[in-house]
């Protein structure tokens, strides 16, 4: 009986060959100056094209969206350029190829936004939060995030227009679709959680003016490429970034129906992953699929026996596979196949060349 990972789908009017999703890994190797994306990442993603859907690494769509050093942008012709040979090398495979369009409101630092002061649903620092900075002056490193300043109307309609952009730049390089990232405790996720919002305007409070500021994006991006290329990225149940909300099942059950009315091709939910976290609750599960009538994607810890069980019972449509994608780049064949999986150097994941990106081989058969 063939696993039900190799069926095939359609998302909107993509029609893909498997339903193993390769998510959104930073990796921090866009050229500098200018976050560019380069040569060496149009290896990796083209390497991974087996997979049925890309959605490649966090993109900020502005100066000011950026959260850490050497991510790529997507708001200069410059970039879009350096994008248009990763999506070039991805669809020469055959691939198909999303991307992730990302601000990441609180979680930054001055040196990552030309000296500017953060922004942020709300004048709420994120407590114990990290980011890596390189400012060209000191060595590079971790520093604290510092607190941001509370949008303005002013500003709240300013960003959505450079999401806005930020999805119109995605099709021009060659993209067959955006996912917003709405989760692990960036912008929009600030605004959505209750304990990162203290708003008390019709943009907070009620789970319905916290989700509208995911609507409003939502809707720009929507009417200026269709809602059949958008995706959303969900994280209900994670504290990343210090990011929580009160009554988690309620806010994500509500966002979902509301993506559903919006029309989003899929919701893409992060699940917590690290050793001993809970699991994501069943009944959150079904009441999801219950109010959203598009493709679901799952991320978390899936090995394929997991991930037939999840499409089976018809709780996910399609499995991300995040770490695994990073040393087996034909992960799809290795799942398939039942081959063995390489592990990764985690001294790799972040900054540098080609090592520990495109130097992961793919299985021989010996």
């Amino acid at each position: 009986m063939t696993n039900a990972l190799f069926q095939p789908i359609q998302l909107g009017s993509l029609s893909l060959k498997n339903r193993i999703v390769m998510p959104p890994m930073t990796r921090s190797r866009a050229s500098q100056p200018g976050n560019a994306a380069n040569d060496i990442m149009a290896t990796y993603y083209a390497q991974r094209a087996s997979a049925g859907l890309i959605v490649a690494e966090g993109t900020q769509i502005s100066e000011m969206g950026q959260g850490y050093a050497w991510t790529p942008g997507i708001y200069s012709q410059e970039q879009i350029a350096g994008w248009r040979k990763v999506t070039d090398a991805v669809h020469e495979k055959d691939g198909v190829i999303f991307a992730q369009v990302w601000h990441v409101g609180r979680v930054t630092h001055p040196d990552n936004i030309g000296g500017k002061q953060p922004i942020s649903s709300s004048a709420l620092k994120a407590e114990n939060v990290k980011v890596f900075i390189d400012n060209g002056t000191d060595a590079t490193g971790f520093v604290d995030v510092v607190e941001p300043r509370e949008m303005s109307k002013d500003d709240i309609k300013h960003v959505i227009g450079e999401y806005r952009q930020a999805a119109l730049n995605a099709i021009e390089a060659g993209f067959d679709g955006i996912e917003l990232h709405a989760a692990n405790g960036y912008l929009v996720n600030q605004f959505i959680d209750s304990e990162a919002n203290n708003r008390t305007d019709e943009y907070g409070g009620s789970i319905e003016n916290r989700l509208r500021f995911l609507k409003e994006v939502i809707e720009a991006m929507t009417d200026a490429i269709g809602a059949d290329r958008v995706g959303v990225r969900l994280a209900p149940f994670t504290s990343l970034n210090g990011t929580v909300d009160s009554s988690p099942v309620e806010t994500y059950v509500a966002a979902a129906a509301l993506l559903n009315t919006l029309n989003v091709v899929y919701i893409h939910i992060a699940e917590v992953d690290w050793d001993d976290a809970p699991d994501t609750p069943i009944m959150f599960k079904h009441a999801l699929r219950e109010v959203y009538n598009g493709v679901i994607i799952y991320a978390g810890r899936y090995n394929s026996d997991k991930a037939d069980i999840a499409i089976n019972e018809g709780l996910g449509d399609m499995i991300a596979f995040g770490r695994p994608f990073v040393a087996n780049p034909d992960l799809p064949d290795r799942l398939r196949h039942g081959y063995p999986m390489a592990q990764h150097d985690p001294n790799t994941l972040f900054g540098g060349q080609e090592k520990g990106l495109t130097d992961y081989p793919a299985y021989q058969a010996s």
